[in-house]
């Protein structure tokens, strides 16, 4: 959670009341994570609860994209726990993490571009024995852009279609946990409009979404908790309107 003093200091009181769902389906407590010997997180905690949509924010280099790679089991905490379901995951290989039931699109070379579509969705699913064509028969009728595309190459798509494909291509082992890095990336305004209403309808399907995402007023807007990263921690927590309407805050962290 966030840093006790600074909450105070910015006007930021979180209170677990404020929170949706019940139980977190995910968590990190006092993480430490980095690359090789370069340390990136540091005693960073943070829960996503059953339902909701969590947007990691903060300016470059907070440690935004890591905390998503040490969930997903690219990267091994060096101290600390990663909880899924309340089992401890942290370290555990992504195609394993996968089977458990977390997605995660990552917000580059996320699709095959010499695949087709069907084929995109088909390797999605390689670890799927069972109900393939079925749960992609829904994905086409939830995402009907891809539907009408099935035959085309990933990379004949548009940046906003490419999108869609991606977060379809995780949804077909049907995790209820989606780790989302900076989906408007690259995006015409029009366009990550439509990609972040792709996002409410892929939360829609029961699946909760951690989100690291470089448009803060989007991206909070359509989010049920935010927090804030500087230096590898959390530094505030809270919901959307409190953090974007906190002077401090704003100014500090959020480009204000």
């Amino acid at each position: 959670m966030s840093d006790a003093s600074a909450g105070d200091e910015a006007g930021v009181e979180p209170t677990d009341a404020e929170r949706t769902g019940s139980d977190p389906v995910l968590s990190l407590s006092n993480v430490d994570s980095g690359y090789g010997e370069v340390q990136v997180l540091d005693d960073l905690s943070m829960d996503l609860n059953a339902g909701e949509i969590v947007c990691l924010v903060g300016p470059n280099g907070a440690g935004k994209s890591t905390v998503l790679k040490t969930a997903f089991g690219m990267l091994t905490p060096w101290e600390g726990t990663v909880e899924y379901h309340g089992r401890d995951i942290g370290g555990m290989a992504p195609e394993d993490i996968v089977r458990e039931g977390i997605g995660y699109v990552p917000q580059t070379d996320n699709v095959f571009g010499s695949l087709t579509i069907e084929e995109n969705l088909r390797m999605g699913g390689v670890a799927r024995n069972d109900d393939l064509d079925e749960v992609i028969g829904r994905l086409y009728d939830r995402f009907p852009i891809i539907d009408e595309k099935r035959g085309a190459k990933a990379r004949t798509l548009s940046g906003g279609q490419r999108q869609v494909l991606a977060f379809a291509r995780a949804l077909v082992m049907e995790p209820d946990v989606l780790l989302i890095d900076e989906p408007s990336a690259g995006l015409a305004p029009n366009t990550a409009d439509d990609v972040f209403e792709d996002v409410q309808a892929v939360n829609d399907m029961d699946t909760a979404i951690l989100m690291v995402e470089q448009n803060v007023t989007k991206g909070l807007g359509i989010s049920d908790w935010g927090y804030v990263l500087d230096q590898g921690t959390v530094r505030f927590d809270g919901t959307p309107d409190t953090l974007l309407n906190d002077e401090e805050v704003s100014q500090l962290y959020l480009g204000g």
